[in-house]
This record gives structure tokens, C-alpha cells and sequence, in this order.
């Protein structure tokens, strides 16, 4: 009883501002973070079932691709069971904490059985994108802060014609815990001395390209260049433009396979161009941008021959050091408009310290 007790006044101590879970599962981990203010008493609920190990050995077991998944059914843990899935773990004395927050992507909502509205319990869905029609009618609960790119993978799992999930994806544990102190940014706080000691391999369906970075002439594009390469935002991009003679183009977001990391995501920001000396050569780095200067986010070009019209205008921040031979064959690609007929992939890009 006395244990019963100090769990209770710990619980009633604690604030669900300060927590996060982070669910573990076999598709990857991502992170959920509560609203409390709008619906204590669902957060309350969730964390009670998650910190018991409820959730441990259950499945997403129903899923939209890029809508929404579904998850919490303590039935799911028996994978003879389909028939029964997305029916229990109702009914735990929960009634309806309606808010006016927005039913955005990674948003955790509890599941209620059709015209009950106080049949909440452990099952909850994820919106993986934006889903406002279901705003004023379910409960938002908490939200999705780091991972959304897992929840959405799991939501392209091939599903049965009653939307029930043909393979399992197992939520292996859910951990509740302290948020941590916020870190600063990646490549926030070398010196540009320390930041010239890295270069970024891109390793594309041509061939690798080595990239060395000029933090002299333009220390805040390499960092945000570093920043977004080491958060893997360029991975499992292309080359969307090819321009014979002039430029070969990457870093359009767009061009990804799969959506960018949430971790990237907020660092996706315009910068202040750094215009310098160096001259637009074969060989060049260099960000592009609308007519704005400062408007340059993520994508950049690489100069195939010398191009002095760009000399003063676009901001110059790396060199290729290995691999013209890889930016010629890129270059060779046929193209339509200059873009290519062909996908010409990035495979990944690495930022990693000169040896």
C-alpha cells in the first residue's frame, strides 16, 4: 500500500510537459511528446500504460499510406488473432478531452469505437500528414517531435482489403523518460578552422564525388551545408538538373525517395547569401537560390567550366577534390530541359573529418 502510495504522489509530481516516450519498434524509433494541458487525462493514461510495459509486443496494425497509423490493441500482441485486431483496449474510463488543436502530421489521437465517444482506452492513431477533418472530433493527446519519417514508413506497409496490416510491425518497448536539454544544431559551434577540417563524400549511381569546404569564404553556408548533410537530408536524392557545359544541380528536397528526416526538417531555413572571391571555375560548390540573394535553402550546383556571369552573385562555399570524372559522366546524362532522362541518384552524403 505505502508503494502504492509514493508511485501515486510521484505521478502527481511529475509534469507531463517535461516527457516524452520513445517508442522502439521494428520498423525504427520516433518520439512523441503530450499535450496535457488540453487532455490530462489521456496523457495521464498513456503514460500509466506505457511505464506498466501494456504496449510491449503490440503492432501498428492498421494504416493509411501517408495518412495515418493505428496502434495500442492489446489484441495485436497474438498473431493468430488478425481477425480480432483494432478491436480491444477499449472502454478504460476515458471521456473525450475535445481541444482546438489542429489535427497536423504527427499528431497522436485516441481512438474511440464508432458513436462512442466515451469508449477511449490504449488504441491511439498517428496522423502521418495533415488530417483537419478530424479536428473538434477525437481527442489529440500528444505529437510526434523526432522520427516522423519511421511513423510514416510503417503507414506504406501493404495492408488487407480491411486496411489491417499484412506484416507485423512490433512495438518492442515505450519508454517514457525526462525530455533532455536541448543540444545545439550540428556544426553550431566549431570554429571555421575546425570546419575546414571536413569535406562530404556523395556517393551517387555515378561514381563518389568528394567535396572540400571553403568556412573562409563562407562559414554560415557550411555549416548549414554540413548541418543538413550529417541529418541526412540529401540522402536518397537526385540530381534534378544537368546543364552540358554549365552546371550539374542537386539538393532539391523534392527529389527524395522518402520524406526528409524530421531531425532535417527544421533546419530547412532560407540563408543570407556570403558572396566572395572565389570565381565560379570547373569544379566549384555553389548554393542556388530564386531571384532573392537570401534566398538559397538546400540546393546547390556543382560548375562545369569557368562561368564569370555567376562570379559576385551566388555564394561559393566548397570545391570538388575528387571526382570530376564522376561529374563529367553526370553531366554525359541525357537530358530534357535540362532535366534528366534518366534518374541520376545520391545515395547518401556523408560529412566526415580530411584524414
Amino acid at each position: 500500500m505505502t508503494l502504492l502510495f509514493l508511485a501515486l504522489m510521484f505521478f502527481q509530481q511529475e509534469d507531463p510537459k517535461q516527457l516524452q516516450a520513445e517508442f522502439d519498434t521494428s520498423a525504427g524509433r520516433f518520439i512523441i511528446e503530450f499535450y496535457p494541458d488540453q487532455s490530462p487525462n489521456h496523457v495521464r493514461k498513456f503514460i500509466e500504460l506505457a511505464r506498466q510495459g501494456f504496449y510491449v509486443g503490440t503492432t501498428f496494425h492498421s494504416m493509411v499510406a501517408h495518412g495515418i497509423v493505428q496502434g495500442g490493441d492489446p489484441e495485436s500482441k497474438n498473431p493468430q488473432a488478425r481477425a480480432r485486431y483494432g478491436t480491444g483496449g477499449f472502454n478504460l474510463g476515458l471521456k473525450p478531452e475535445i481541444s482546438d488543436l489542429p489535427f497536423k502530421q504527427g499528431t497522436v489521437v485516441a481512438t474511440v469505437l464508432p458513436g462512442e465517444p466515451n469508449s477511449a482506452g490504449s488504441q491511439f492513431f498517428i496522423c502521418v500528414t495533415d488530417q483537419p477533418q478530424f479536428t473538434g472530433q477525437f481527442t489529440a493527446f500528444a505529437h510526434v517531435v523526432e522520427g516522423l519519417e519511421v511513423v510514416d514508413k510503417i503507414s506504406t506497409m501493404p495492408v488487407d482489403d480491411k486496411q489491417i496490416a499484412r506484416d507485423r510491425i512490433e512495438i518492442k518497448t515505450v519508454t517514457v523518460r525526462r525530455i533532455p536539454p536541448p543540444t545545439p544544431p550540428p556544426f553550431t559551434e566549431e570554429t571555421p578552422d575546425e570546419l575546414a577540417q571536413f569535406r562530404v563524400v556523395m556517393e551517387t549511381s555515378q561514381g563518389n564525388i568528394v567535396i572540400e569546404m571553403l568556412p573562409d569564404k563562407a562559414p554560415n553556408h557550411v555549416r548549414h551545408f554540413l548541418r543538413l548533410t550529417s541529418l541526412g537530408a540529401y540522402d536518397n536524392s537526385a540530381f534534378h538538373r544537368v546543364a552540358p557545359g554549365f552546371v550539374i544541380q542537386a539538393g532539391d528536397l523534392n527529389t527524395r525517395k522518402e520524406p526528409i528526416p524530421q531531425a532535417a526538417q527544421k533546419y530547412v531555413l532560407k540563408i543570407r547569401a556570403e558572396i566572395n572571391d572565389i570565381k565560379h571555375k570547373a569544379g566549384i560548390v555553389s548554393m542556388a537560390r530564386g531571384e532573392e540573394i537570401d534566398s538559397a535553402l538546400t540546393s546547390f550546383f556543382i560548375v562545369l567550366a569557368d562561368q564569370p556571369a555567376l562570379d559576385g552573385t551566388y555564394t561559393v562555399f566548397g570545391r570538388v577534390v575528387e571526382g570530376m570524372d564522376v561529374v563529367g559522366k553526370i553531366a554525359a546524362v541525357r537530358a530534357e530541359n535540362e532535366r534528366p532522362a534518366e534518374r541520376v541518384d545520391i545515395y547518401s552524403m556523408k560529412a566526415e573529418r580530411r584524414k
